[in-house]
């Protein structure tokens, strides 16, 4: 456990977490959204610093980043927790805190993640599987590191991050590939977040030269409508320009939306037919084998 950075004091022993855009107020001995926050006597701390639930080696193309240290493999890692609580998650045993039930993985410190990375020969680390806005103090401790020994960062994020929470990692940040899940309805509907503050991190990582791609994973009845996936694609051009990167990926039957059917092929062609329309050059279709 470790006191958490981004927080202020209220009355009556409440504070204020201003990690993410829920900016949530907790009173004594309650946990925020993501579940791995706690109001301790007073002060908020970070139940899941130093623990990793889950780490790998993957293909940097499975994050997915086509367009950053291509054909290399990347050390990810995860620890547990999520600012949001979408129902199609496919990692929802290790974000939503209904079921990883306080189990926080095993303690690896900061610089055996980055003797890992060396050893396997990978010269980025992921932060990733999970949401890495939520172990923030371990990310960033580990991110200072890596950029000592030449290691790249990468964030594989929902993009729900404040500003002044953003500014601390952009200085050890290199890529990014940030969910855009669909319109404000998405958002307000299944996510219980906004796209607007989505789309400003992502504007604030490209002023910085931070390599991003973006992902949207469609999902029957929720957002593949051809209107649906119009409105997005013209969101994010006006924001974006034309010349970002967009991977739409397939979704399956996962979590509390088991009864819904794998997306098919042709919406994944109609989104991509659309973007290409209003003039996205870089299309990756992902989840098709």
């Amino acid at each position: 456990m470790k006191q958490a950075m981004f927080w202020k004091s209220l009355s009556n022993q409440q504070i204020q977490c201003n990690l993410c855009p829920h900016r949530c107020v907790l009173s004594k001995d309650h946990l925020g959204i993501c579940g791995v926050r706690k109001n301790i006597d007073g002060e908020l701390f970070s139940l899941n610093n130093g623990y990793t639930i889950s780490r790998a080696i993957d293909p940097i193309e499975k994050k997915p980043l086509y367009h950053f240290l291509p054909k290399t493999r990347t050390y990810s890692l995860a620890s547990v927790g999520c600012n949001f609580s979408c129902p199609w998650c496919q990692n929802h045993e290790i974000s939503q805190k209904s079921d990883f039930k306080n189990n926080y993985g095993v303690p690896i410190s900061p610089d055996k993640h980055v003797s890992l990375a060396q050893a396997y020969h990978c010269p980025s680390i992921s932060y990733t599987y999970s949401e890495p806005t939520v172990f923030f103090e371990y990310a960033l401790e580990i991110m200072k590191l890596a950029k000592e020994k030449n290691l790249s960062n990468i964030w594989v994020s929902n993009g729900y991050i404040t500003p002044e929470a953003l500014q601390e990692i952009l200085p050890y940040l290199d890529a990014a590939n940030i969910d855009v899940k669909g319109n404000e309805d998405v958002y307000k509907n299944y996510c219980k977040g906004d796209l607007e503050s989505v789309l400003k991190t992502i504007e604030t990582l490209r002023k910085n030269h931070v390599h991003v791609e973006v992902t949207t994973l469609l999902i029957p009845g929720v957002n593949d409508s051809f209107s649906q996936i119009d409105e997005l694609v013209q969101t994010m051009i006006s924001r974006f320009g034309t010349d970002f990167i967009w991977h739409v990926s397939r979704f399956f039957p996962n979590y509390h939306m088991k009864d819904k059917v794998a997306t098919s092929l042709n919406s994944l062609n109609h989104a991509y037919e659309i973007g290409k329309r209003l003039g996205i050059e870089q299309i990756y279709l992902g989840n098709v084998y």
